[in-house]
């Protein structure tokens, strides 16, 4: 989608701010907290289990959103000795903190994973414990779980260890800022690194088929004189930062599948009707995609900051749908999956950087630690496992359920008082039952929208072209159309377009 700024129409963020605490309310959000939960996230921030080893001489740093306090992960790169590359990665020791079966673990299996809204998260623990005591904060001694992460010359993983250590990260770094001192050739040598492992991981991605999409995220901001929709490019310094994160996962899923015991993130590959989706898509919005261009050369080709480019991409996470959590544990007669490859990294993966924000993550940060050490897993831990699937499904959905409905009042927002004008649109989806309704994203401004074919979006909708629509054939996919706004309700977080 396009990558710019979008002032919304109304600058009553006040109002606004409003209308999302309905929308929690109606989505059965839980803002507030059990005072049990507080009481024992307050004991655990004074008494963590403090583990034995100590890495505090790391100097470690953190790259983050600006703002950010719920830091889960910190790194340190170096060279090893006769060539490669060395990657310590800390991550978050939420276990230190969280008593199984205490009010901290009972609301956290509620609540899943933090969910974002504009005007403020609603975080799965307690800020005491996500954005403090837990939170790998520079110049905070913490307990996590401390990664040695080996690589050859060429960035192939050649060595995986973990045990928990004590850490104290010297730096909280943005990816702007990192970017920035990268592109001006003044940066240190961790960053320099950063940029090298990052890339040479790129390259070990690309070779075995994987892929991961560069797709602009959408904000919503907010500022004194209302809210801003729009959209951000990812820099490169995301997309090596995110390399080191997904080494980890990479690394973790391995550890447990040779241990018999585990949770992976999985995803089915694609459909065949998929990728001809977007072909008709990538034509529309004017990219070449040659029949020779495998899938993943073509993602790679393109620029995020371009807005077509940007709205193909956004498109192509249509081909992550399905993803999920496997749990498996062979002992108790729970098999791994007979294939478990994630289909866009191309290799089985893992959930495991992200605890403070994600519940699945603490279950499999236990069993590697445990594995790691040549421990048992810990009967908490084991015992969850196959419950953790339905329960991080249950917390996507929500999670999506959450941006969609924020992200609809936004933009119901900012087309308030437009209806009856006319956009360009590109139609993104079809209803396969019914042919004259589908979704089209505009090409300018960012909105992307349910639109009729019938003229004014009340017809029959039967495509016979008494309705005013485009006639029997409907709403063509990946065709370049005309829209007309009819109804921007920011009340019910409506937008309606016909096709005109």
């Amino acid at each position: 989608m396009p990558r710019r700024k979008l002032r919304v129409k109304a600058a009553d963020s006040a109002r606004i701010n409003a209308e999302l605490a309905e929308l929690r309310a109606r989505l059965e959000i839980h803002t507030e907290w059990p005072e049990a939960v507080l009481a024992e996230a307050e004991e655990a921030a004074d008494a963590p289990r403090r583990p034995e080893d100590d890495a505090t001489e790391l100097p470690l740093f953190t790259v983050d959103p600006p703002g950010s306090r719920d830091l889960d992960q910190a790194m340190h790169l170096a060279h090893r000795p006769g060539g490669g590359y060395r990657v310590h990665y800390a991550i978050a020791d939420v276990a230190a903190f969280v008593r199984p079966g205490g009010a901290i673990d009972t609301e956290a299996r509620r609540r899943v994973q933090t969910l974002y809204f504009p005007d403020h998260p609603v975080p799965l623990h307690p800020a005491r414990l996500s954005e403090d005591a837990a939170s790998l904060l520079p110049g905070e001694t913490r307990p996590a779980l401390l990664w040695q992460l080996d690589l050859d010359a060429d960035g192939a993983l050649v060595l995986a260890d973990l045990r928990r250590a004590l850490v104290r990260s010297r730096r909280r770094l943005d990816y702007a800022g990192v970017q920035r001192a990268l592109d001006a050739g003044g940066a240190d040598e961790q960053l320099a690194l950063l940029a090298t492992v990052g890339r040479l991981r790129e390259e070990r991605e690309r070779a075995r088929g994987g892929i991961s999409l560069p797709v602009p995220e959408q904000e919503i901001e907010e500022t004194p004189r209302g809210y801003l929709l729009g959209y951000r490019a990812p820099t490169p310094a995301e997309g090596w930062n995110a390399q080191i994160s997904l080494l980890t996962g990479l690394a973790a899923a391995d550890l447990m599948l040779d241990a018999g015991v585990g949770l992976l993130r999985t995803l089915p590959a694609a459909p065949a009707t998929a990728y001809q989706r977007l072909r008709l898509v990538a034509r529309a919005l004017d990219i070449d995609w040659p029949d020779t261009l495998p899938y993943p050369d073509l993602i790679r080709s393109l620029d995020p900051d371009l807005p077509l480019h940007a709205a193909f991409l956004n498109e192509c996470t249509g081909l992550l749908r399905g993803a999920g959590y496997r749990a498996f544990d062979e002992a108790r007669g729970l098999p791994a999956p007979a294939d478990p490859a994630h289909a866009a990294l191309a290799a089985p993966y893992a959930h495991c950087t992200a605890p403070l924000r994600r519940l699945g993550d603490r279950f499999a940060q236990e069993v590697c630690a445990a594995v790691a050490a040549g421990d048992e897993v810990p009967g908490w831990a084991r015992e969850a496992l196959p419950a953790v699937p339905a329960l991080m499904a249950g917390g996507d959905r929500r999670s999506a359920e959450v941006e969609r409905a924020c992200v609809d009042l936004v933009e119901a927002e900012l087309l308030a008082g437009r209806e009856g004008e006319d956009f360009t649109a590109v139609v993104v989806d079809v209803d396969g039952e019914r042919p004259g309704y589908g979704t089209v994203q505009l090409r300018e401004p960012a909105v992307r929208a349910r639109c009729d074919a019938a003229g004014d979006g009340a017809g029959d909708g039967d495509g016979d072209g008494r309705d005013g629509g485009p006639g029997r054939a409907g709403l063509p996919l990946g065709g370049l159309i005309r829209v007309r706004l009819t109804v921007a309700d920011p009340a019910t977080r409506t937008v309606r377009f016909a096709a005109v």
